[in-house]
């Protein structure tokens, strides 16, 4: 089988690879707005990040996943995926993460609705999410720092599946695509609507498709199970699809959240490997040394850990804390405002008493801190 065999050869390779040739340049960060003419006039919100510097990049557009509750969709920001993306500019990526109509301020009303649970028609809602990545992705490589011809897409969960479907209609320069816990429809645990309606989906993706895929699954996705992604995988290779499979291990207490910032460690390796064999001359650019800030003296270890994870995440953020040892932080927002208000905001929660703001982006917050 390709799962198996491809796992087998990412096993050795995982402890065999070897350390990526370092660029000595630092990272830049654009926040974007992507035409497209069913977006109107704003387009879709984005940020890119790429390695400083002349010089083209092969491309890798990064698609976020859906959440449960409706409400929430005008919550996402594309800078909720600025942490994966650093990943894939430290490796010499011009990396674009990119919101589809309807989620955060990307206009155009939510284009990607299936229909009643019992009835839904998941193929066509692919299509139309992969309609807004392919848009993307035209549109990125008239870049004079993209490099046309080599061309990534990488998705999770809803946008895994949307990656999916962009391989069936691929843009020109499309080499590979990742999907992480590719899927639609879950409403609860381990519930998935009209589930042989998401593998016919698969099927007629692997029909048209031939581009190269890495499929990742946990263990433990409560979202899309190991038995229900062999079936989507059997469906889309059986058609004529292209995918290699790997089982992820358990991932915290939800495995659908292993391409996170958190899970970095584990899926890094499997994506470098990958990569590869697909020809992506992969570079890590040269690490700037956390900011030497201390941590506060009221937290405890485990959050003197958490804090040092602070240090090293993107900005826009802010760490809040209060005199009880109740802490909390926000990463990678498009400004320190709305770090601060969202750090200060859960921390009040979580300690049920004031809070101070102690660290702004890469500072302390205040002069005489304790």
């Amino acid at each position: 089988m390709r799962s198996i065999g491809f796992l087998s050869r990412l096993s050795i390779a995982v402890f065999l690879l070897a350390p990526l040739p370092t660029l000595a340049q630092s990272l830049v960060t654009e926040d974007l707005r992507i035409p497209d003419a069913e977006a109107g006039s704003q387009g879709l919100e984005a940020v890119l990040v790429k390695p400083s510097g002349a010089g083209r990049h092969p491309l890798v557009v990064l698609s976020h996943g859906s959440p449960r509750d409706g409400n929430d969709r005008a919550k996402l920001s594309a800078r909720d995926m600025l942490a994966e993306a650093v990943v894939f500019a430290k490796r010499g990526f011009v990396a674009v993460a990119v919101l589809r109509r309807g989620y955060g301020t990307s206009p155009g009303g939510w284009a990607e609705t299936y229909g009643p649970c019992d009835k839904a028609d998941y193929a066509s809602a692919g299509r139309r999410g992969a309609a807004d990545v392919k848009t993307a992705i035209l549109f990125l490589e008239k870049r004079g720092d993209v490099e046309a011809s080599n061309v990534l897409a990488v998705g999770v969960s809803a946008g895994g599946f949307a990656t999916v479907a962009l391989t069936a209609d691929p843009p020109p320069g499309l080499v590979a695509a990742i999907s992480f816990a590719g899927g639609r429809g879950s409403s609860g645990p381990d519930t998935v609507c009209s589930g042989a309606a998401l593998v016919e989906a698969f099927g007629q993706y692997g029909a048209r498709s031939r581009t190269p895929m890495l499929w990742v699954y946990a263990q433990n996705d409560h979202f899309f199970g190991p038995a229900l992604a062999q079936r989507l995988l059997a469906a889309f290779n059986g058609a004529g699809g292209q995918a290699d499979f790997v089982h992820a291990p358990a991932f915290g207490d939800e495995g659908h959240f292993l391409f996170s910032a958190k899970g970095e460690a584990v899926w890094t390796p499997i994506v470098d490997t990958y990569l590869k064999t697909h020809g992506f001359a992969l570079a890590a650019l040269a690490q700037n040394a956390s900011p030497a800030l201390a941590p506060p003296r009221q937290i405890s270890a485990s959050g003197r850990k958490d804090f040092e994870t602070y240090l090293a995440a993107p900005g826009h953020k802010a760490f809040a804390v209060s005199e009880s040892g109740a802490y909390a932080w926000r990463t990678a927002r498009g400004t320190a405002d709305e770090a601060k208000e969202t750090a200060l905001h859960n921390c009040a929660d979580l300690g049920k008493k004031p809070c101070a703001l102690y660290a702004v982006d890469d500072a302390y917050a205040r002069k005489g801190r304790d």
